[in-house]
């Protein structure tokens, strides 16, 4: 496993390069990244947490020791980067005139940060979030007037999305229980830092969710990749699952286990690696409008194994080799080399079924409480909204809303009550 580990650091360092400072004891350099970047800085974080307050304590410090102007700190966005905290950190920002925002957040708190700082760049030509929705609506908007985005620097604190790494951020609008998302090289974080011990302070259902949410990334891309990109993000990817898929079987028995977070935090960094190369599919556009019901990383979990068996037929490669990380670590049984075709997709779907039961984590929406079916129609109703379309043409089998009903309905339908024969393939 070291083997793994030394590789997944080396190409994290050639994804990021000096921007990024990641690892045990990474967050006090916090300081001198963020006087790279601006002298006034607007510090966010969740300032009611306990498990937070040590790294809370040690970044006001080091922007302190650094020279940097603190302003704040401010309190952050509730989980799921709810619209209503992107409007009120905008009215912060625009009161406080900073140079630069110092997000101390998880991936949740981080999206909103950088929502936040695209509606106080641009508010006066644009001033609801709606617009900026979509693939590339930032940079446009940049090109249009020579701004610039206020600079992030986000110091992230769990492992999941790893959105101080990315171009991605996820808002949720609460009353209609759906997420919506801006993709945009215009918001990526200036500077990032990530000290992978804070991990071990934090609940293990954070841990667990966020690591699904990496595997996800990893997932998703790798199977919807197509073209030149295919060699590079298999490294990143296959990587990627065998850090998270080894890490968090450990921590669901230890929590503790700090070599096992390092693992986990190396996989999401590396799924974040992943979503700047290729874009994620249905699964994550389905889990935007479960979010009433799931965390985010829950809700991936659940919907990927039955996409693998839709996707399956186009990328059938890809699906064996995923399949012999489940195999190595002993959730599947079956031989992989004499299957072939839809057979081998639910083989592996099952293998993953497997892994997410050992976690602890659903595996029908069926069982969910407090859901009932009509939220099928909801996730079939949003899957058709152009600003998502992205998603559906990001898999391996691209759809066009007006086949969703056809096809996604079937997955949907199958995820609701466990049957993998109720899927439709291609």
């Amino acid at each position: 496993m070291e083997t793994l580990i030394e590789q997944a650091t080396d190409m994290i360092i050639s994804f990021k390069g000096d921007s990024y400072v990641f690892g045990a004891g990474a967050l006090e350099n916090i300081g001198p990244m963020t006087a790279q970047v601006g002298k006034r800085a607007l510090l966010i974080s969740r300032l009611a947490s306990p498990w937070l307050k040590a790294a809370l304590d040690l970044t006001l410090s080091s922007l302190e020791q650094n020279g940097v102007q603190i302003l704040g700190p401010v309190q952050g966005a509730a989980p799921n980067a709810p619209r209503a905290d992107v409007y009120r950190l905008q009215g912060h920002i625009l009161h406080k005139k900073p140079d630069v925002i110092v997000s101390l957040e998880s991936g949740s708190g981080i999206d909103a940060c950088k929502a936040a700082a695209t509606l106080a760049t641009f508010g006066d030509i644009e001033a609801e979030l709606d617009p900026y929705f979509g693939v590339g609506e930032v940079t446009k908007l940049c090109e249009r007037t020579g701004r610039t985005v206020l600079p992030v620097v986000a110091a992230m604190t769990a492992a999941s999305s790893s959105a101080h790494l990315t171009k991605y951020s996820n808002i949720t609008d609460p009353v209609l229980g759906q997420k919506k998302l801006i993709v945009d090289e215009a918001i990526v974080p200036s500077r990032a830092v990530f000290d992978y011990s804070l991990t071990v302070t934090q609940p293990l259902s954070l841990t667990l969710d966020g690591g699904m949410d990496g595997f996800s990334h990893c997932l998703e891309v790798y199977l919807g990749t197509k073209g030149d990109g295919v060699e590079l993000i298999e490294k990143i990817a296959l990587l990627g699952i065998e850090l998270i898929v080894t890490g968090l079987g450990i921590l669901a028995l230890e929590p503790e286990d700090m070599a096992a977070r390092e693992r986990v935090a190396l996989g999401t960094d590396l799924g974040g690696y992943a979503i700047m190369v290729g874009g994620t599919s249905g699964p994550h556009l389905n889990s935007f409008s479960l979010v009433k019901y799931l965390s985010h990383g829950r809700a991936c979990a659940l919907m990927n194994p039955y996409y693998t068996v839709f996707f399956t037929s186009a990328v059938e490669e890809r699906v064996s080799k995923i399949g012999a990380i489940f195999k190595k670590h002993g959730y599947i049984n079956k031989d992989l080399k004499k299957i072939t075709g839809r057979e081998l997709g639910q083989v592996v779907a099952e293998g993953m079924l497997s892994f997410n039961r050992s976690i602890g984590f659903p595996t029908t929406i069926g069982e969910i409480e407090e859901i009932d079916r009509p939220v099928l129609d909801k996730i079939l109703e949003a899957a058709k909204d152009p600003q998502l379309e992205m998603k559906l043409q990001n898999m391996p089998v691209p759809l066009s809303a007006d086949l969703v009903d056809q096809y996604m309905a079937p997955i949907l339908e199958a995820a609701w009550s466990g049957d993998l024969n109720k899927i439709v393939t291609l």
